[in-house]
């Protein structure tokens, strides 16, 4: 408590010699006599330099006055979204650890604390304190080196010059400001005194203090009273006690020395009560007692407390958010990609780092945790012989918003954790190349969504049929793009190797007929049918151009599991395609929201195509090749689905959607192949994990989301019946 003080800075205070000095000094700092006083402050040292103390006076006066202060390097926070609405912390960002407060959010034992350590004299002088300067100009002289002596305001000064290079990107630029800013030199300390004088100009002591406070360093990466309070003691600056704000105060004057979070410190460890910052401390203490800021009483209380730190280590970078993670790192690409941030990907990751902005993400942490869970217990992070992988990827109809993005690993970018074993990697599964460095992956017959598509837009029916008998010559493909194409020897068989038949589209898409579907393609434009799935948003996860051909329709282009999933959202939508968004909000240091990447929605194909497709792929899941993972969901509302397996068995997927969400899961090989069917996890056999995971996931999304009936137009009858019957599900190709 002051017993002087009435609680504000601007209120009358009774004022020592030199406070007087040091105020005469602010208000006449443009004028020669303030040279002067500088003089009589500096000579001592000016005197090894040759500098005369007329010349002192005019290289006073022809130094800047004015400081431009700009924004603190604060850490940004990236979250997601809790059952009840509430943002849940993913992860932080920092090149500072520092969140800033303002002058109400800060205990009155820090501000105290600071100026009896730092400053007795704060509130008397004018931005330099003379006899603190002389003191140490005196030691100067002695000793052979400059000397400190420097007031909270010198020291706020020489703080924003260091911050100004911390924000400067080009290292060999970054490090001449900084030796600039911290050289021990006199010229650079008379301008640092020349400032000072102009910030108490302009600033009331208050805010000076606020801001010195919110700026300094206490230790490590760990900036301005908030970060440090809940770095060192787990708590906010506001509730800092007596000793606990004069332990961080201690650390300011020598962070190296002082600083908490090297346990086993001989100087200043646990062993020895951290005898080093107890015993600046208590120094502090004792000032502030003298300073009448505290009662005996209360100074007695707190050097008794031990010093105690209770170490609260900060999420920092993705790989502290878990089973989050690589949707984390998928927003961190959507901002390197946003030109919100900066020229560059590098200059936007850095201004992010640095900026003080909070990150709400689309991610529903209940359709998310149910797909890590589902993750977890059905496909393993490494399996002998196989590198496997597994995704999930769940987006919102309608909307394109992510709601759950997951994969069988565990989340690093340091090369060194990732050589520790192969359960770790840096690269994003579900995502394309720019996104999170994945080439893709052939998503097999769930492509035929698109042929299907196409089949539907040049006026075919779902009950036409088509020559679906498998044979070595189809002859000749249309293309409008690239020209007539043929296949010589090219043929693919059916997943249980059957003949096939004249199956009608309808058949074929049910039971995931492949010949079925070349037949299909034999009567499309296969350039056609690449436009058609381009409108869906498919492309390939290399960004190179889609490939064309008859084996495409099959599912041969390397595509990201996002993507597919999109394209399902697109479908079970009437048509309407909507780009992926993964942030719902950024809000800056200072309250205000920036712009964010908007999702961009188009009409794929004509809304009676998408009420076809749906019909047939409704069909997928009642009686289909995707009729597993539907009976298996509970609370049952209708969907649409298409599953997808490639030559060998090497990937396997299960795509769907209701009317308001869709989900896409693969277990795929990232490198060499595995046949699925013959390899078997712990939860069963690694070709059906898809029908584990799929339902234990979308069942939460009915269950939150809901689903209403789709807009389906069911084709008109067969002109005649059919000359074969379609051989059972479970001996169909997927």
């Amino acid at each position: 408590m002051d017993f002087n003080d009435t609680g504000n800075s601007a209120v009358t205070r009774r004022r020592s010699f030199g406070g007087v000095i040091g105020s005469l000094l602010g208000l006449a700092a443009a004028s020669a006599a303030a040279g002067l006083l500088v003089t009589v402050a500096v000579t001592p040292v000016l005197a090894v330099t040759g500098i005369t103390a007329t010349n002192t006076i005019h290289v006073f006066e022809s130094l800047p006055d004015y400081l431009q202060i700009e924004p603190l390097s604060q850490k940004s926070n990236i979250y997601a979204t809790a059952s009840d609405g509430s943002p849940v912390l993913l992860a932080s960002f920092y090149d500072q650890n520092r969140v800033e407060v303002g002058w109400n959010q800060i205990s009155q034992f820090v501000k105290d604390a600071a100026v009896a350590g730092e400053d007795p004299r704060f509130y008397e002088h004018g931005g330099v304190d003379l006899q603190g300067t002389l003191r140490a100009t005196l030691k100067t002289v002695a000793e052979g080196e400059t000397q400190g002596g420097s007031s909270i305001t010198q020291q706020y000064v020489k703080n924003v010059l260091v911050q100004k290079c911390e924000l400067i990107i080009d290292e060999y630029q970054h490090d001449d400001c900084y030796d600039a800013a911290t050289e021990t030199k006199p010229d650079r300390k008379l301008k640092e005194m020349r400032l000072a004088i102009g910030v108490e100009k302009k600033f009331s002591k208050d805010d000076i203090l606020r801001g010195y406070l919110n700026i300094t360093g206490f230790g490590g990466t760990v900036y301005g009273i908030e970060a440090a309070a809940d770095y060192y003691f787990s708590t906010s600056a506001a509730a800092l006690t007596l000793p606990q704000a004069a332990s961080l105060m201690a650390i300011v004057n020598n962070p190296y020395k002082f600083q908490l979070d090297k346990p086993d410190s001989e100087t200043n460890g646990v062993a020895n009560g951290y005898a080093a910052n107890t015993q600046r401390r208590n120094y502090i203490l004792s000032e502030m007692l003298k300073n009448r800021k505290i009662l005996q009483e209360e100074y007695d209380a707190a050097v008794a407390v031990p010093v105690e730190p209770v170490i609260h280590e900060p999420s920092t970078g993705c790989q502290t958010a878990a089973a989050n993670a690589f949707f984390c790192d998928y927003v961190t690409h959507i901002l390197q990609n946003d030109e919100t941030f900066g020229e560059d990907a590098q200059t936007r990751m850095l201004n992010f780092r640095r900026g003080g902005f909070d990150v709400y993400t689309s991610l529903d942490l209940d359709v998310q945790n149910a797909a890590a869970s589902t993750m977890a217990e059905n496909v393993p992070k490494t399996f002998p012989g196989w590198d496997v992988g597994g995704v999930i990827s769940s987006v919102q109809v309608g909307t394109g918003r992510v709601l759950a993005m997951v994969q069988n690993k565990d989340y690093s970018q340091d090369p060194t954790v990732q050589a520790t074993g192969a359960n770790f990697t840096g690269i994003n599964y579900n995502t394309d190349f720019d996104e999170g460095f994945s080439s893709g992956f052939q998503p097999g017959s769930t492509y035929k969504v698109f042929t299907l598509a196409q089949w539907l837009n040049e006026g075919h029916s779902l009950n036409e049929r088509v020559d679906s008998r498998r044979k070595s010559n189809w002859g000749v493909f249309r293309d409008s793009c690239e020209g007539p194409q043929v296949y010589p020897g090219w043929d693919p068989k059916n997943d249980a190797n059957e003949a096939g038949a004249n199956y009608s589209a309808l058949e074929a898409t049910i039971g995931s007929i492949n010949t079925g579907f070349v037949g299909m393609a034999k009567q499309l434009d296969l350039c056609g049918i690449r436009k058609t799935a381009e409108a869906f948003g498919m492309h390939r996860a290399d960004h190179n151009p889609l490939l064309q051909s008859a084996a495409t329709v099959l599912g041969t282009n390397e595509v990201a599991p996002l993507s597919m999933t999109v394209a399902f959202a697109g479908i079970a939508n009437g048509g309407v395609t909507c780009s992926p968004i993964a942030i719902d909000k950024i809000v800056g240091p200072d309250g205000a929201e920036l712009p964010i990447p908007q999702s961009t929605c188009n009409q794929s194909v004509d809304p009676a195509v998408a009420a076809g497709m749906v019909y047939g792929m409704r069909r997928v899941m009642t009686g289909g090749t995707g009729s597993q993972s539907n009976s298996a969901t509970d609370p049952r509302v209708p969907m649409i689905g298409k599953t997808g397996t490639t030559d060998g068995n090497k990937d396997t997927w299960m795509s769907g959607a209701s009317t308001e969400v869709a989900t896409v899961i693969a277990v795929v090989s990232v490198t060499g192949d595995q046949n699925q069917r013959g390899t078997f996890f712990d939860s069963g056999q690694a070709a059906t994990a898809r029908h584990r995971m799929w339902p234990a996931v979308m069942s939460v999304a009915n269950a939150k989301y809901g689903g209403g009936d789709f807009l389906e137009i069911a084709p008109a009858a067969p002109s005649a019946p059919s000359p074969a019957t379609p051989p059972p599900v479970t001996a169909l190709g997927d």
